[in-house]
């Protein structure tokens, strides 16, 4: 396992063919889909002691409206993307990662994370795809911006491995209008059907696939495939974006396979939820029937009080 995290883990960083995506696979109907899962997710993978897993269901009534949330702010260079590729798993447009050409900060950030790439994730039909759910709605796929803290690392490989590492902006997408800034995308998905293929693809503004709408959720998670270190700031936009319904059935034409092996279709590329043990999921957003941070952090003192008390008379 640890040699097979590490080759991932390598794989993912640097440039060029043949690494595996960093975000996972889930949604509340992954359980009985188990048999078409990636053979990644065949078997249970999980991290020793791990607490902070990821992608979760975001309970709606059960977030934490906290009003000391920044807005996010996003500044992305369309002159640094590079490429696009397909590893096997999903596809990847990545981006020139040397210096603070596209980055956020703001929201619940303390530091500059710089843009290392974006992917996508689906399903076989429109029922399912998402990794993250909400209120157990399953979106048809799901899209991952993941950056990585400049500030306080030197590369994206070692950020990887720590606290605070990583800040991924996840995106719902739904079935609805045409999206022209995916059409973009979808015009080169033919030049890698095949894994490892690479294609150039250049002045790229990912801006364009995120909603006008500034509310989001944030909670501390995981990478989502191996090493699956739980180095990740999740920011999880509330309002999806609409595609069309062929924009992402073009999604489904790519293979997990590489040329001249037998053919296998890129689909239900997700891993299965997660659950969220003791972790709070804050919104950047006020709404009704929802705690505030303060109220939260009381209930939670007070439950853990009467935990310790329980285990005292258990043990008298």
């Amino acid at each position: 396992m640890a040699r097979l995290a590490s080759r991932l883990l390598r794989l993912a960083s640097g440039p060029g063919p043949g690494r595996a995506g960093l975000c996972s696979l889930g949604c509340c109907a992954s359980y009985r889909l188990r048999d078409r899962l990636h053979p990644l997710w065949q078997s249970p993978i999980t991290i020793p002691g791990g607490s902070r897993q990821s992608p979760i269901n975001i309970q709606w009534r059960d977030s934490v409206y906290d009003p000391h949330l920044k807005p996010l702010e996003i500044r992305y260079d369309p002159a640094s993307c590079l490429h696009m590729w397909n590893n096997g798993y999903c596809f990847l447009v990545e981006f020139e990662d040397s210096t603070d050409k596209s980055f956020i900060t703001g929201g619940p950030l303390e530091n500059n994370y710089r843009l290392k790439q974006f992917h996508f994730h689906w399903g076989a039909i429109n029922d399912w795809g998402s990794e993250h759910t909400v209120d157990c709605k399953v979106f048809p796929a799901e899209l991952h911006l993941v950056h990585w803290n400049s500030c306080k690392y030197s590369s994206f490989e070692e950020a990887v491995m720590e606290d605070n590492g990583l800040a991924v902006i996840g995106v719902f997408l739904k079935i609805g209008a045409f999206h022209s800034g995916l059409q973009e995308l979808v015009e080169v998905l033919p030049s890698i059907k095949h894994k490892d293929m690479l294609v150039e693809f250049d002045e790229f503004d990912p801006s364009c696939l995120l909603p006008s709408c500034p509310d989001y959720w944030t909670y501390a998670g995981s990478l989502t495939t191996p090493p699956l270190t739980e180095s990740v700031t999740w920011i999880i936009k509330k309002k999806p974006v609409e595609v069309d319904e062929d924009q992402l059935e073009m999604f489904r034409m790519l293979l997990f396979t590489s040329l001249g092996e037998e053919e296998k279709k890129m689909v239900d590329n997700f891993r299965p939820l997660q659950p969220l043990m003791d972790r709070m999921v804050r919104s950047s957003f006020p709404s009704q029937h929802r705690l505030n941070i303060e109220a939260w952090s009381e209930e939670h003192s007070q439950r853990a009080s009467q935990q310790r008390s329980l285990k005292g008379t258990v043990h008298l």
